[in-house]
């Protein structure tokens, strides 16, 4: 596998701006994009405090969620990578706000999704088509299986969005909302830092590729080396030490199976946290690449059938269900993992092929 993740094309920014000019116009364009999508995102009421919509959100909310969403993780993106240009104090405050809101407003749309992976899922193993009949077809334990889902993540969602109701009424968002005016119209960067050639920003976009390189190398691409590769599902790795100490368990303990499985999953999770933010750097210096678009897509497809499978793990302790609508939430659960191997599988792939992106080079700059 090669050492290096992807190689930008050094884009007209870098090369011919300024540190100030390229991280003003890329901040001020998305706080501008914030601020319009907020309105659509809390309703049409806007922000006035006990106006907000009750109901279920529209098309037009939803799409205004998104566009906020996109806004918040590429301010917060830039703000984490590109932090040397700012006033420490500030960019740490503001991307605390971000993540917040992501954390806020991310919940809903992610049971929407989920409830629609696992539905189709169930559907799917439960029909007959041309190519003969699903694994599930005619089993007793499905409808009931499918009742429950709908109804547990139904439940999931109406809490999520009342949440949401409830702080998007609150003094902490019409704050933020306040710190993304002022951003729209003057980016608090450092005396030092805005005078600087547009090229410093590659050698700290740089630290972003590397610490994706880093970790993207310690991933287990052996066991992902074949497409729903079962061996991933009976062979989870060592849970990796804590960042942080745990406290000392007692001798004989052993680690649960959601533990193991959420320890396989985290290392997946966190490269796509790195891919993430090696896109958007990318996006600030005038040189965005498909090459991480597919892997920010891949790795999504991971997370969504890894939280999927967690759903339905947890559906399936529900008490007093019947043996066979657990067992039907044990071949969802199992088609949700193999889903989780094929992403793997994708990655692995996809990894090694991208093309040579100078990074080390770039911290030389």
């Amino acid at each position: 596998m090669t050492d290096v993740p992807m190689t930008a094309r050094t884009g007209p920014k870098a090369a011919n701006a300024s540190t100030g000019e390229i991280l003003s116009d890329y901040l001020t364009a998305q706080a501008g994009a914030f601020l319009r999508a907020l309105p659509q995102a809390v309703g049409e009421a806007g922000s006035r405090p006990g106006a907000l919509p009750v109901g279920g959100a529209s098309a037009a909310a939803a799409a205004g969620t998104d566009e906020l969403l996109r806004a918040v993780r590429r301010v917060g993106g830039a703000l984490h990578t590109f932090a040397a240009a700012f006033d420490p104090d500030w960019a740490a405050e503001s991307r605390t706000e971000l993540r917040w809101l992501l954390s806020l407003l991310a919940q809903e749309p992610a049971f929407l999704r989920r409830s629609a992976r696992l539905l189709a899922a169930l559907d799917s193993l439960s029909e007959t088509d041309p190519g003969g009949p699903g694994m599930l077809a005619g089993h007793a334990g499905a409808p009931k299986a499918r009742a429950l889902l709908e109804r547990q993540l139904g439940l999931a969602r109406t809490r999520a969005h009342t949440t949401v109701l409830q702080e998007l009424r609150s003094a902490r968002l019409h704050a933020l909302a306040d710190r993304m005016t002022l951003l729209a119209s003057e980016v608090p960067l450092l005396d030092g830092a805005a005078g600087q050639e547009g090229g410093v920003l590659l050698s700290q976009a740089a630290v972003a590729f590397g610490a994706l390189a880093e970790d993207a190398r310690r991933l287990p691409l052996g066991r992902a080396a074949t497409p729903y590769g079962g061996e991933g599902l009976h062979r989870l790795g060592a849970v990796p030490p804590a960042r942080e100490p745990e406290p000392v368990r007692a001798r004989g303990a052993e680690v649960d199976a959601d533990s193991a499985v959420a320890a396989d999953d985290a290392p997946w999770h966190r490269v796509r946290i790195l891919v993430k933010r090696a896109r958007y750097a990318l996006e600030v210096c005038g040189a965005p690449d498909p090459d991480l678009d597919l892997l920010d897509g891949t790795l999504g497809r991971h997370q969504e059938a890894a939280d999927a499978a967690v759903t339905v793990a947890t559906a399936a302790r529900t008490p007093r269900i019947t043996p066979a609508t657990a067992y039907v939430l044990g071949v969802v659960h199992a088609d949700q993992r193999l889903e989780v191997e094929a992403a793997r599988y994708a990655f692995g792939h996809q990894w090694p092929k991208l093309p040579h992106h100078g990074w080390q080079e770039w911290a030389t700059v």
